[in-house]
């Protein structure tokens, strides 16, 4: 199956702000929404693409996902929403894309039911996770301090100051919802909506929680421990699923995303599993050959060049790359030889010039001449 471009179903650019995103999706389930257009199943097709378009790119995770690896990454679990014919709009009360068109058709509920009243999971928290070159070729435990939102202590997460009780909101008599009447192109259409005073709550607080000051949460910076396995590289998210914000009504916690960031090193650049590296040499050096040390990941080792290296020779260093995400051995070191070039007096000139036409003292042997030229012009 062909991948789909999501960017194009919406009309954005792959660059489109969240808010941009949004706002597209907006406009488009509008224009084809099935109310709208009923028995026009190219209208409803339209809108099940821009709802599963919008299903992916309204999630950072998600979206990652599908711009390093299209829409086939998914494998059918980007968007699903089963019979669309049927209508299913299951996923209003958890959230997602079709709370838009839920809040522009119905208000903040369906059918009476409120999402406010029931558990709410908390929201995720994202963070960078920067490391060093080593740290991500050979896998790290690292530990970062993050601040999110807590269980206030002192109230346990009721609101009401210790001792006190909340009181029944006046305004939907403890219902969290209030019922409201429109008149629109379809006919009069009955919304029910959570209620402006208490927030959906159905209770008010008279005597609030100095702690938290009767929001039920207080901030705190908390230390969190993670082992990066190796191989990880830039872009990489590790998930560490509940050390997110606190659930609100007994739901589950978050998560927190750790979004790699590996440093630049001064020696190695990465390619896949290898690593790419450099050395000079002297032009004696890579004519005669000799021993040379060449930096690795595993710290300096000494090499043998072979007599007539050439510049941009490469030289590749089994098992001294990057260690494999997941999956035994490393990578390779692969490092290009260039020759230094010395900067020649007007004698060392004419050294040169003689042993390059073989009148240098009549000398047959190279080696020999060449560690005379050597030591001739102070070289290594």
């Amino acid at each position: 199956m062909a991948d789909k471009d999501y960017y194009e179903t919406l009309g954005i650019s792959k660059d489109a702000t969240d808010e941009e995103i949004k706002h597209a999706f907006r406009t488009l389930a509008k224009k084809y929404h099935p109310d709208l257009h009923p028995g026009d199943k190219e209208a409803e097709q339209k809108f099940k693409e821009v709802n599963e378009a919008y299903s992916i790119l309204s999630d950072p995770n998600k979206k990652a996902q599908y711009d390093r690896f299209g829409s086939s990454s998914f494998d059918g679990q980007g968007f699903n929403q089963g019979d669309f014919g049927g209508f299913d709009f299951g996923g209003f009360d958890n959230g997602g894309p079709f709370n838009d068109i839920f809040d522009m058709f119905f208000g903040d509920d369906f059918n009476g039911r409120s999402r406010k009243n029931g558990p709410i999971r908390g929201s995720d928290i994202r963070e960078e996770l920067v490391m060093t070159f080593e740290e991500a070729a050979f896998g790290a435990e690292k530990t970062l301090h993050i601040t999110r939102w807590e269980t206030c202590p002192v109230c346990h997460g009721s609101k009401a100051k210790p001792g006190s009780n909340p009181e029944t909101c006046p305004q939907c008599h403890g219902t969290g919802q209030v019922r409201t009447v429109r008149q629109t192109p379809l006919g009069n259409m009955t919304s029910i909506s959570t209620c402006p005073r208490c927030h959906g709550e159905g209770k008010i607080i008279t005597d609030p929680c100095s702690e938290c000051r009767g929001t039920g949460k207080v901030r705190k910076k908390r230390k969190v421990t993670v082992k990066v396995p190796a191989g990880v590289d830039n872009g990489h998210i590790i998930t560490l699923h509940g050390e997110g914000e606190p659930g609100v009504k007994g739901g589950p916690p978050g998560d927190l995303f750790l979004t790699i960031t590996v440093k630049k090193h001064p020696v190695f650049k990465r390619e896949g599993y290898n690593v790419l590296a450099s050395i000079k040499v002297s032009m004696f050096v890579a004519a005669l050959g000799g021993e040379v040390k060449i930096p690795t990941l595993d710290g300096n080792i000494n090499y043998n060049i072979p007599e007539g290296t050439q510049p941009g020779d490469t030289i590749r260093l089994k098992g001294k790359g990057i260690s494999k995400l997941r999956a035994y051995g490393r990578g390779d070191e692969i490092v290009t030889v260039k020759v230094a070039i010395p900067r020649l007096n007007e004698k060392q000139k004419q050294i040169l010039r003689a042993a390059d036409t073989g009148e240098f003292g009549k000398i047959k042997d190279d080696k020999t001449l060449f560690q005379k030229m050597k030591n001739k012009f102070g070289g290594e």
